[in-house]
């Protein structure tokens, strides 16, 4: 059995409100104790249900009121064996984060994180990120993320805002709070801003085929992978090649024609892409149809996630590929799903930088026995 505990964010609570009834009437607050199958999905909520494939139920005690204020947690395991975690977005994409700086190894295996992220009989999410001590003198602490399918990526753009922002919740911290993140990607460097959003420094795109990986033919200054063209699903695709330490497949047009997104049907060949066998590590797939030069839209399938309502280091690949095929600037807005992203791919130092939100949702304690 899994017992979960949350207190809801403000704006979530009215998501809430509307689907209880008689939550309007109360003044201050209520108590809801029911049987779910979702474990507080911040979208859906579905009653008494059984998750049939193992006989697994979610018993969720949640607190609505109408000023909720983000409450510290002082350890991520309680004396009687619960797990805290806090719930957040960045643009749609959303995470399970723990605060796992007591112990170097994440308190949750991979099938656990799976289980959890599952959105209807887990609490939902696109992955499970966890911070640890830091790795290396003069780093803050190390994120490390399981995927919503159990595998673990070596970084995650939308993900790492909202780390930064939980932390930032946890300890109090203020704008102009700059963390220093360890990653299996590198150290990762965002920055708290006035107007509540996160800027973060991305590093340094990486674009030798073999670094990325791809076995496609290298046709860009002698080790990258520009506009080269790729046979999916029966239809000619271009595709760039960029790791932001994580693989991307930047797509902006197909059978010589520029991408239409509403034209894409992602979930056909959104896998395709993602386990072809031109990308030994698999592959980040992003489909980009360009609005102006400081403008694109971008949708993509997330390797080891699916489809996503937005990619952090997704976007910033489209940037790099934009600016390498000459159809973007180095500074360009990338609207997702979920919302727009700022992208910056300073010329002089040849840093990425992503500007953009990490919003907390709710709050709780579970336990996985």
């Amino acid at each position: 059995m899994v017992v979960v505990s949350c207190l809801l964010s403000q704006q979530h609570c009215q998501t809430l409100t509307r689907r209880v009834s008689s939550l309007e009437d109360q003044r201050k607050s209520h108590v809801i104790s029911t049987t779910w199958n979702t474990v507080l999905n911040s979208n859906t909520y579905t009653s008494r249900q059984k998750d049939s494939r193992s006989d697994r139920r979610v018993v969720v005690s949640s607190t609505v009121s109408r000023s909720m204020p983000i409450v510290a947690a002082a350890s991520p395991v309680t004396s009687q064996g619960m797990v805290t975690f806090k719930k957040y977005h960045g643009l749609g994409n959303d995470f399970v984060l723990i605060d796992n700086r007591h112990t170097d190894e994440p308190v949750l295996t991979p099938e656990q994180a799976e289980r959890l992220c599952d959105r209807n009989f887990g609490i939902g999410g696109d992955g499970v990120i966890f911070a640890l001590p830091p790795q290396h003198t003069g780093s803050d602490f190390t994120m490390r993320i399981y995927n919503s399918d159990g595998s673990e990526p070596e970084m995650c753009g939308n993900g790492i805002r909202c780390l930064a922002k939980f932390i930032a919740d946890i300890d109090g911290a203020v704008a102009g709070q700059e963390y220093k993140i360890d990653t299996l990607a590198g150290l990762i460097q965002p920055v708290m801003q006035e107007d509540g959003q996160v800027r973060v420094d991305m590093g340094y795109p990486i674009l030798e085929a073999g670094a990325i990986p791809t076995t496609l033919e290298s046709n860009y200054d002698g080790q990258g992978v520009v506009a080269q063209s790729l046979e999916v699903a029966g239809k000619t695709y271009s595709v760039t090649c960029v790791s932001m330490g994580n693989p991307h497949a930047l797509v902006y047009s197909v059978d010589g024609a520029p991408i239409t997104l509403d034209t894409v049907d992602l979930f056909s060949v959104g896998p395709v892409f993602e386990s072809h066998p031109v990308f030994p590590a698999k592959t980040n797939t992003e489909f980009v149809e360009v609005v102006s030069p400081s403008h694109v839209k971008m949708m993509v399938w997330e390797r080891g996630a699916g489809r996503t309502l937005a990619c952090g280091t997704g976007a910033c690949a489209t940037i790099v590929a934009g600016v390498l095929e000459g159809k973007t600037d180095r500074n360009c807005r990338v609207d997702l799903p979920g919302g727009p992203l700022y992208i910056e791919w300073d010329e002089s130092s040849n840093k990425i930088y992503m500007t953009g939100p990490a919003e907390f949702v709710f709050e709780g304690v579970l336990s996985t026995h």
